[in-house]
């Protein structure tokens, strides 16, 4: 396998996209690299369309080994993300496919078109048991492509069909495309909402993640889900030392004047090929305060970009976490009020297997 390097050689800024590089793939054996910048070559004229490349998976719904994200089982439709999060931990997972963890992550994404159909199945199985399955765990659920694929639209209809309890966190206001799913599964505590925000700065945002729903209609995804009785939470994921930080307080209050129940963050980590993904991104857009954020991302992980140690990864480390630590808990203390507990029904859990017709029984 070969995969294609960038340098930063090239001045042109691929508007609308996180990445602006292909890093290599860990998977590769070989590369090519661009010697010289006069010299035109057709593997370095990276596109800045979308490809879809569709797949058919034997299984869905994935066991969750780590023991500090939240999750014991997630299912993801979709591998590589439109949203294009420059800081985003699943970009090295596209390298497992062939792809580079940078543009190829948020240009090539693959659609599994059998998911609701294996969904379906394992639900089915005699071996499984009713846990809370979250989508995605790994890539948004709700990315741009899910508007006109509508899968996770019909992995929540197998859901809300046996009664099976249902996780969702993503960053995008189509998921009031589907309320008339999720009013269902809440009237029997069987979904919960995790909304993603980063920020409040829209101008952060279109470089941070260019292709996510603003900050604003994120908000009113937590207050329409609140309004119509769908339990949700705010996650601030990740914050970023000197880019994201001072929203904290502000970005609490309003979380819950729109009704979140509960608000959780991570600091970034760079895991992988992300760093110098991020690293590119960093100096690119922040040249004047770069060097001071990347050295408070190290300070955070025992002075690397990343620490992969279960329970320490998503935390970090160091006197910055610590202040971090202390504004987070003061103003969700303050901010977020309505804190009624969540507790998925597992009990309802019914496998409805499909009678067979008439016609069929009599062979």
């Amino acid at each position: 396998m070969i995969t294609a390097v960038q340098h930063n050689t090239n001045p042109t800024y691929f508007k609308g996209r996180g990445s602006q590089l292909n890093t290599h793939s860990a998977f590769a054996k070989y590369q090519y690299v661009q010697e010289y910048k006069e010299v035109l070559d057709e593997e370095f004229q990276l596109s800045e369309k979308t490809e879809i490349i569709y797949t058919y998976p034997k299984t869905i719904i994935n066991k969750v080994k780590s023991v500090d994200v939240g999750m014991e089982y997630s299912a993801n439709p979709y591998q590589g993300c439109e949203h294009g999060c420059v800081y985003c931990y699943a970009r090295p997972t596209h390298e497992y496919w062939g792809y580079s963890a940078g543009l190829d992550f948020e240009q090539k994404i693959i659609v599994k078109k059998n998911a609701v159909e294996l969904l379906e199945k394992e639900l089915l199985s005699k071996k499984w048991e009713a846990r809370p399955v979250v989508l995605s765990g790994n890539t948004d659920c709700y990315q741009p492509i899910e508007k006109k694929m509508e899968i996770t639209r019909g992995m929540l209809r197998v859901f809300l069909k046996h009664k099976h309890p249902v996780s969702i966190i993503t960053k995008n206001a189509l998921i009031l495309r589907d309320l008339d799913l999720l009013k269902e599964l809440a009237k029997d505590n069987l979904v919960h909402v995790m909304v993603s925000i980063t920020g409040l700065d829209e101008s952060v945002r279109q470089k941070l993640e260019p292709r996510t729903s603003t900050y604003k209609n994120r908000l009113r995804v937590i207050q329409t889900l609140a309004e119509n009785g769908i339990p949700c939470g705010m996650m601030m994921a990740p914050i970023i030392a000197g880019i994201n930080n001072h929203d904290i307080p502000e970005l609490l209050r309003l979380a819950g004047l729109a009704g979140a129940r509960s608000a959780h963050y991570t600091v970034v980590r760079l895991n992988g090929a992300v760093g110098p993904v991020f690293k590119d991104w960093l100096f690119k857009n922040f040249p004047d305060r770069a060097n001071k954020v990347w050295n408070l991302i190290c300070d955070t992980h025992g002075g690397n970009v990343n620490d992969s140690r279960f329970g320490v990864r998503m935390r970090g480390e160091g006197k910055f976490v610590e202040i971090i630590e202390q504004i987070f808990s003061i103003s969700k203390k303050r901010f977020i009020t309505n804190t009624q507990e969540f507790e998925y029904n597992c009990n309802l859990f019914k496998p409805k297997k499909e009678e067979p017709s008439l016609q069929m029984s009599l062979f």
